[in-house]
């Protein structure tokens, strides 16, 4: 007797109100991409302000978001594939929403890493249970654009974050001046700058935080909990899903080549305004409007075409979503390269508009490939595992290691002079030789990260010889 196949799964809903959801958990994304990356846009004026060095920026930009961020992305997945979860998303879009407006209240670099710990922690609750959601809304044939027009909320939350925190530094005293009564009545002394007005990068956390209870609220009244795609009704152990996906070698090779790439995205893009003052001489806002650029129009373009190439090319080449990724680095690599080393700041900002567009088609097929090679009420277990590896090492390492290779840098170019990295922080000293050193510093740091990009793209050709074999769906 001829078994009938199943038939294929034709997604929840109409396809405009799948639409609409993807929509709205891309704007909730968006906003946890704009609070997660204020660090970078503000790091070159609180570094002054605190009295900080390269070092500690990573760790703030890093572990101090990255650590309790993905570890507890697991339990929350696990609470995900048997509640609600619509109502997951709206409650961590809360906490995140309401601890990056506290960065701006910080005193001191202590009390910013634990503001900064308060939003990883609710930022766990996002992208797991979201990818689940699209996956029972979307058919498996339309999955890669969903997920990388979802994948869309990191450009898209960068631009807003570069372009926005950028003029509230240089603007934000004047424009939030009605502010500066209210904190010193409430003791606040320490955010009130030298000119008795409230700091400029501590307004990017007060107005770009609160924000995001809006879009969380608009969320939770608007889209539906879609019910489970799949034959199973009872959810897999955690220790199932781990069975599923521990021989899969395509699971490996793509977790492992996300973290590299992630670890050379995450670190370069937390120092890129940084490196673009520091070695160019140009102002934040200048900077941050650059990288407002190339996160939404060059990021933004890498990220869907890297879903929609997946899709539309898959009949033709069944493995494509494996090694598209790896295909994009032999391009992205040597362009890197020539921006980090172009001798002005026009000449680094056009390589740096092509290079992303190659880097980032790994987004989408990245996430692709990890919903298809489980079952239906495995996934949002799966992401947070796929998530696990790849933010521990490129959240949790990347920038802590590229500002600890700067500083080191800067401090071997420094002994001659009898300096330190130390010694140029400590405030109102600035001897000559700090500027350039400090500059030269993570220049280097900058283009000895991006040489690791040589590495995820061996895995991705690696994962399509297995990718067939492990599908599911």
């Amino acid at each position: 007797m001829t078994a009938v196949a199943a038939p294929a799964f034709e997604g929840q809903g109409t396809k405009s109100y799948r639409a609409y959801a993807l929509m709205m958990l891309t704007v909730v994304y968006t906003f946890n991409f704009v609070d997660r990356g204020l660090i970078g846009i503000t790091q070159e004026a609180l570094k002054h302000d605190l009295g900080v060095d390269d070092t500690q920026l990573g760790l703030l930009g890093g572990p101090a978001f990255a650590i309790l961020y993905t570890l507890l992305g697991v339990p929350i997945a696990r609470f995900a594939e048997r509640s609600n979860r619509i109502t997951i998303i709206t409650v961590g879009a809360a906490v995140w929403s309401f601890m990056t407006a506290a960065c701006g209240l910080a005193g001191n670099y202590m009390q910013l890493v634990v503001a900064r710990v308060g939003v990883g922690i609710g930022e766990a609750a996002c992208t797991p249970p979201s990818q689940s959601v699209l996956s029972d809304y979307f058919p498996s044939a339309r999955r890669a654009t969903a997920l990388a027009i979802y994948a869309l909320g990191i450009p898209i939350g960068t631009m807003i974050s570069a372009y926005v925190g950028s003029q509230l530094v240089a603007h934000g005293g004047e424009w939030f001046a009605f502010l500066e009564p209210s904190l010193r009545a409430l003791g606040l002394h320490n955010n009130i700058d030298g000119a008795g007005h409230v700091a400029g990068w501590r307004t990017v956390f007060l107005a770009l935080g609160l924000p995001g209870l809006l879009a969380a609220l608009i969320l939770k009244t608007t889209v539906r909990e879609p019910p489970r795609s799949g034959i199973a009704k009872e959810t897999p152990s955690f220790s199932a899903t781990l069975r599923a996906i521990a021989g899969k070698a395509s699971f490996w090779h793509i977790a492992i080549a996300g973290a590299l790439m992630s670890f050379v995205g995450y670190s370069t893009s937390q120092f890129l305004v940084s490196y673009s003052v520091r070695t160019y001489g140009v102002t934040i806002e200048h900077a941050a409007a650059a990288l407002a650029i190339v996160a939404g129009v060059s990021v933004a373009l890498g990220t869907f075409f890297g879903g929609f190439l997946s899709d539309r090319l898959q009949r033709r080449f069944p493995t494509i979503a494996t090694w598209l990724p790896g295909a994009g680095i032999v391009v992205a690599l040597p362009v890197y390269l020539l921006a980090f080393a172009a001798p002005d700041f026009n000449t680094a900002f056009m390589f740096l508009l092509i290079a992303p567009v190659f880097h980032y088609l790994y987004l989408g097929p990245m996430y692709a490939v990890s919903q298809s090679i489980v079952e239906p009420r495995m996934r949002a277990t799966t992401v947070a595992l796929v998530l696990l590896i790849v933010n521990l090492i490129g959240y949790g390492l990347g920038p802590p290691t590229l500002g600890a290779v700067s500083d080191f840098l800067a401090n071997r170019e420094l002994v001659s002079s009898g300096l330190s990295v130390a010694v140029c922080k400590a405030p109102g000293a600035h001897p000559a030789a700090c500027t350039p050193a400090i500059a030269h510093g993570l220049r280097y740091a900058m283009m000895g990260v991006t040489c690791l990009l040589a590495w995820p793209m061996i895995h991705f050709f690696l994962a399509a010889r297995s990718y067939l074999k492990d599908r599911v769906s």
